[in-house]
């Protein structure tokens, strides 16, 4: 046991480097895990300023001077947070209210189709089943209405959280990215001063976390957005709501598009029953969630390894189990994350056995 250990330590721990690496991960780690709720604010303006910095980028590199840049697109940035909480955030709260109170009339209407079913197949589907089914559901929408209605009592700390961090977000976004270089130099500063591996390990995890997270906030936008106007043209209720969820599923990639076609079917249903609407509403999401797949994701993460479905599965499983929803939203990111720094990570090559010598 000892040699083994003794062998994995030589082939990927050979590097002085590789162990301070190792270090800072656990290290930075163990602070997400004990300290991701009070620094809550400051890893999300990192993670927006990350986002926005590719931005900046680029408008420098089109001769456009930094420091005007860095105002440009913080003004940006700030409309578009100005818009999601009083445009869009406020005509959610309305239609989740509304969708509440009208939870006992399509719960009606689920019972009347689901009585249909014992008797249209009654060797798949039995009646206790149904009625077992039926009251599991209503149970769980009569306490999910009973927290909408007490939500605005037992919420108030949390509101006045959710506003001291909606200040401090665009503040810190602010000098994350106008400061950036003296940030990073700070940090350097307590890092070995030849750090060739770390260097290596930067530029990949840059590259390929910068590239997704880019790319998945730009899909976030055109999906949530083009769901939207379709919605809203086919006349579908809660089309605000629904595009919303639509476009935060394109974060978990293959569970997320199974998971919200389901309330999106429901409501078709229910608002239109069987017939040529609900199939045209359903028939234009599939083409929605087909030209994303094959079309959109291949354009916008062209330069980024794909993960492999299992992968996806274990690290949702994974980080959700650690941090809750805040886990499964950024569970990908931080499994190509992983991937990005295991692949730059220096292994050291196995010698071969010395040649045996020849009997005379």
């Amino acid at each position: 046991m000892v040699r083994i250990l003794r062998g994995l330590a030589e082939k990927y721990f050979s590097d002085d480097e590789a162990v301070i690496l190792l270090l800072l991960l656990v290290v930075a780690t163990l602070a997400v895990v004990f300290f991701g709720a009070m620094l809550a604010p400051v890893i999300a303006a990192v993670i927006v300023a990350f986002i926005l910095q590719g931005l900046v980028g680029k408008l420098t590199g089109w001769g456009i001077p930094e420091s005007l840049a860095i105002v440009g697109v913080f003004l940006v940035f700030l409309g578009v947070l100005v818009g999601f909480l009083f445009g869009l955030l406020p005509l959610v709260w309305t239609q989740v209210t509304s969708l509440a109170g009208e939870a006992p009339r399509i719960f009606r209407e689920m019972q009347s189709y689901l009585e249909l079913l014992p008797e249209q197949y009654p060797s798949l589907v039995s009646i206790e089943a149904v009625n077992t089914v039926y009251q599991e559901v209503t149970s769980e929408a009569a306490r999910m209405t009973q927290w909408l209605v007490s939500f605005s009592l037992s919420s108030i700390p949390d509101l006045v959280a959710i506003l001291i961090y909606m200040v401090l977000l665009p503040i810190l976004v602010f000098f994350f990215l106008k400061d950036r270089a003296l940030l990073l130099a700070s940090i350097g500063r307590l890092l070995p001063h030849q750090r060739p591996l770390m260097a290596h390990i930067w530029e990949e995890v840059n590259l390929q976390c910068a590239n997704y997270v880019r790319g998945k906030a730009v899909e976030i936008l055109i999906v949530g957005g083009s769901t939207y106007i379709a919605f809203k043209l086919l006349g579908m209720p809660y089309a605000a709501l629904l595009s919303l969820l639509v476009g935060l599923s394109v974060v978990i990639p293959y569970i997320g598009a199974a998971v919200v076609t389901i309330p999106v079917a429901m409501i078709a249903l229910f608002a239109f029953g069987w017939g040529s609407q609900f199939i045209w509403v359903m028939v234009v999401y599939g083409v929605i969630q087909g030209l994303d797949g094959n079309v959109l994701v291949p354009v916008l993460f062209s330069e980024v390894n794909n993960l492999h479905p299992v992968v996806i599965i274990v690290a949702v499983l994974f980080f959700g189990g650690i941090w809750g929803l805040w886990g499964v939203f950024f569970a990908i990111p931080l499994a190509t994350m992983l991937k990005a720094i295991f692949s730059a990570w220096p292994v050291k090559e196995d010698l071969p056995p010395p040649p045996r010598a020849e009997e005379g």
